[in-house]
C-alpha cells in the first residue's frame, strides 16, 4: 500500500516509517524540517511538507494518492501549548482538519496518533469508551482533532498512546536516554514521583500502527505498555539497568515544579482491544529498557 506518514522525524514518525518499509508498503515520509533519516529502500520516498499548508498538501496528495495516512505529526509539549494556543490550536487541531480534507479526496483511511492527555487522570487505565476530559489545552487539541477524525467518511483509526520512549533513529533523546544519561553523569534532577502512566516502548507502538495500517482496523485503539510506573520508577529501573546508584534524582511532587500545563495524575491506558483486535503484544518496560539502551 502506498503510505504517507507525518512527523516522519519524530521519534514514533521514524519508527513507524521503519516498520512500515519492512513490511514492503510504499512510504511517502513527510516533515517540516529536511529529511533526518538514513532510509535508502527502494520503497521509501520523503516530501518535505508543512501539514498546516494547504496548498503543499493539495500538491503532495496530488502527487501520491495514499491508500493510508498516518497522521503522527504534532505540537506535543504540553507547556509549549499551554504557552502558544494560537499556534498549538494550528497545528493540532487546524492542521489535522486540513489533512482529513485532502485525504477525503483520495478516499484515504486515517489514523490519528493521539494521546492519554485527553483524560483528567482521575481514575486511571482508561478505555476507549471512558469519557474525555482534559486538564490541559494540550489534550483539549488533540480531543478536538479526534472529534474532526470521527466525522471522516472514507475509515479512520485514532490511537492513543502514553509516555513513549525508545533509542531515537535520530533527533533528540526520550526521557529514557535522557536520564541514563543523567545517572551515567551523576547530574542532579528532578523526577516526578506522583504521576501514573503505562510508559510505552516505542518499537511496540509502530508495530501497532502497522497492524491497523494492514488490516484498516476501524475505531480507536489505546496502544501502550502493560506496567503502571511513575517517571521516578522508570528513572529508578534505569538506574538498576546501568547497575549504578542515583541519589541524586530527587522524587518530588507534580506540584512543586510548577509547570505552565496541568498534568493527569493518572493517565494510565487500558489496552484489551488492541491485545484482542490487533494482536497487540507490547513488550514490558524492562525488556523496553534492554532494546532502548543496548546501544548505549
Amino acid at each position: 500500500m502506498k503510505v504517507l506518514v507525518t512527523g516522519s522525524n519524530g521519534l514514533v514518525g521514524g519508527y513507524v516509517v521503519q516498520q512500515l518499509l519492512q513490511a514492503g508498503h510504499m512510504v511517502f515520509a513527510s516533515s517540516r524540517t529536511a529529511d533526518q533519516s538514513a532510509f535508502n529502500a527502494p520503497n521509501y520516498r520523503f516530501v518535505q511538507m508543512d501539514f498546516t499548508d494547504p496548498y503543499a498538501l493539495d500538491a503532495a496528495f496530488e502527487a501520491i494518492q495514499p491508500e493510508v495516512v498516518v497522521h503522527s505529526g504534532a505540537l506535543s509539549k504540553p507547556d509549549d501549548c499551554e504557552k502558544d494556543q494560537a499556534e498549538a490550536y494550528r497545528i493540532n487541531t487546524v492542521g489535522t482538519v486540513q489533512l482529513l480534507l485532502n485525504a477525503a479526496a483520495s478516499k484515504s483511511f486515517f489514523i490519528f496518533l493521539s494521546t492519554d492527555f485527553v483524560f483528567n487522570g482521575k481514575e486511571g487505565m482508561h478505555g476507549e469508551r471512558d469519557p474525555a476530559d482534559p486538564v490541559n489545552y494540550y489534550g483539549r487539541t488533540k480531543l478536538e482533532a479526534e472529534e474532526a477524525v470521527k466525522e471522516y467518511e472514507h475509515g479512520w483509526a485514532i490511537v492513543r498512546t502514553v509516555f513513549v520512549y525508545g533509542s531515537p533513529l535520530y533527533g533528540r533523546d526520550c526521557f529514557v536516554t535522557m536520564i541514563s544519561k543523567k545517572i551515567r553523569n551523576r547530574e542532579g534532577y528532578k523526577v516526578v514521583a506522583d504521576q501514573e502512566r503505562t510508559p510505552t516502548y516505542v518499537g511496540d507502538l509502530a508495530k501497532g500502527i502497522a497492524a491497523i495500517t494492514e488490516k484498516k482496523a476501524e475505531g480507536i485503539f489505546h496502544l501502550c505498555g502493560p506496567e503502571v510506573l511513575s517517571p521516578y520508577g522508570m528513572a529508578m529501573e534505569v538506574a538498576e539497568y546501568l547497575g549504578m546508584e542515583a541519589p541524586f534524582l530527587e522524587p518530588v511532587t507534580t506540584s512543586s515544579l510548577n509547570a505552565l500545563a496541568q498534568r493527569p495524575l493518572k493517565s494510565g491506558l487500558d489496552i484489551s482491544r488492541a491485545r484482542e483486535v490487533l494482536g497487540y503484544a507490547p513488550l514490558s518496560f524492562q525488556e523496553g529498557l534492554k532494546k532502548t539502551l543496548k546501544s548505549g
